[in-house]
Order: C-alpha cells, then sequence, then structure tokens
C-alpha cells in the first residue's frame, strides 16, 4: 500500500489561526465599547423613575394629611398651615381625633429616600436620615426659591443635575 501525503489543507481542519482569533476579540470589544453608553442611559433612566416614584408618594401623604387636617381628623392650631411640621409625622403617624380609641393615621410606611442625593460622610450615606435627602419647602416660601419652615408644604431633590428631559431634578 501506498501512503499518500496529506495535503495541508487537510491538517489545518482542528483549530482556529491566531489572526483570526484576534479579530473576534477586537470585534467583541468595539461591541461591547458601543454599549456602554446605552448601560449609562438605562441606569439614568432607572434613578429618574425612582426619583419620580418618590416624589409622587411623599406629595401624596401630604397631600393626605392635609386633607385628614380639613376633615378634622389631625388637631390643627390656629397659627399653623394644616401641612405636616416634619417628614417623620408622615411615617409615625398622627393620632385620629375623631376617633374614639385615638387610632393612629399613617400615610406612608417609609419614607423614600431621594435616590439623586450623593453627599457622603464618614460613616456612609445610610447613616443619613431620608428626609435629610429632600429639600423641603414651606407653605410659606415662594415656588421659585423654596425655603423650609414650620411645615413641609413640598419636597424636591437637592441635586442640581439635568435629567433626560432637560430639566434639572431639583425643579421636578
Amino acid at each position: 500500500m501506498i501512503k499518500k501525503n496529506p495535503s495541508r489543507a487537510s491538517r489545518r481542519v482542528n483549530g482556529f489561526t491566531l489572526i483570526e482569533l484576534m479579530i473576534v476579540v477586537a470585534i467583541m470589544a468595539i461591541l461591547a465599547t458601543a454599549a456602554m453608553p446605552l448601560r449609562e442611559l438605562v441606569a439614568k433612566r432607572e434613578k429618574e423613575q425612582q426619583l419620580q416614584t418618590a416624589l409622587w408618594q411623599i406629595r401624596s401623604a401630604i397631600d393626605a394629611y392635609k386633607a385628614a387636617v380639613d376633615d378634622g381628623r389631625v388637631e390643627k392650631k390656629e397659627d399653623e398651615s394644616g401641612y405636616p411640621p416634619t417628614l417623620e409625622d408622615l411615617v409615625n403617624g398622627v393620632t385620629d381625633i375623631k376617633s374614639e380609641e385615638k387610632k393612629v393615621i399613617y400615610f406612608l410606611r417609609r419614607l423614600p429616600r431621594d435616590p439623586m442625593f450623593q453627599e457622603m460622610d464618614v460613616a456612609g450615606i445610610e447613616s443619613i436620615p431620608a428626609s435629610d435627602t429632600w429639600g423641603k419647602r414651606s407653605y410659606e416660601s415662594a415656588p421659585d426659591s423654596p425655603q423650609e419652615g414650620d411645615d413641609v408644604f413640598d419636597v424636591y431633590s437637592r441635586s442640581e443635575e439635568i435629567g433626560l428631559n432637560g430639566t434639572s431634578y431639583n425643579q421636578w
């Protein structure tokens, strides 16, 4: 029997060449680089959604507190506006003065943190109370220059970053 010399083409069937592997790695790097801005955009959208939800929850609780005051269920002094003195009152609850058992009315289960709050202290961001992450506007302050006061009429993010819609987060 005569042995045939295997041709070069039949010897090269197993595996990839170094150039083929380098081309695949280069293509993968280009795709990963193109996906990075998209990932950052998705993360920013998610934080904006959290901010929008938190603002809606707190503002709804403030409105419910005011409605309870107007209904005579929460005690109000003559010189008060009827809005909660602090954000913690929405979570801690207030006594229902119309209830014979003096039940407590709760307006929020927990106070959400401002997702745009970036300030860090030595112990970390979790040591800062959630109410301190928000800017608070008193009933007596002007809308264009919100100031804290004896009550909480509205809340806003203290972040001055610009959102995807072109509006600063503290204007939402």
